[in-house]
């Protein structure tokens, strides 16, 4: 089992960035795959990025070129840095966790959760 803590949300202007951390904690916490995805108000749970023990990057469409996912294996923990942010990227944010090969954006895959931070991007 893997505790994962989120931290680095906010509120911010649209044109400007955040960037989230997930600290994580137990075992397999630095041998796990991990992924953010965001919930809006009335939608559907999506994957926005991911990235496997071995660095490999997943990223949906709506996040290529604007957000990027990092991690520090000594500290099993997750960045994911966003830029140009949109009122659309408003959202409650996850951390997960998962030990599926290969590294999916697909959210049953991941059976480990954070709380979620949330993010809100005004006009």
């Amino acid at each position: 089992q893997v505790q994962l803590v989120e931290s680095g949300g906010g509120s911010v202007q649209a044109g400007g960035s955040l960037r989230l951390s997930c600290a994580a904690s137990g075992n397999n916490a630095r041998s796990a795959n991990r992924a953010w995805f965001r919930q809006a108000p009335g939608k559907e749970r999506e994957g926005v990025a991911a990235i496997s023990v071995y660095g490999t990057t997943l990223y949906a469409e709506s996040a290529k070129g604007r957000f990027t996912i990092s991690r520090d294996n000594t500290k099993a923990t997750v960045h994911l840095q966003r830029n140009s942010l949109e009122p659309q990227d408003t959202a409650l944010y996850y951390c997960a966790a998962g030990m599926q090969w290969p590294v999916t954006l697909i959210s049953s895959d991941y059976n480990n959760w954070g709380q979620g931070t949330q993010v809100t991007v005004s006009a």
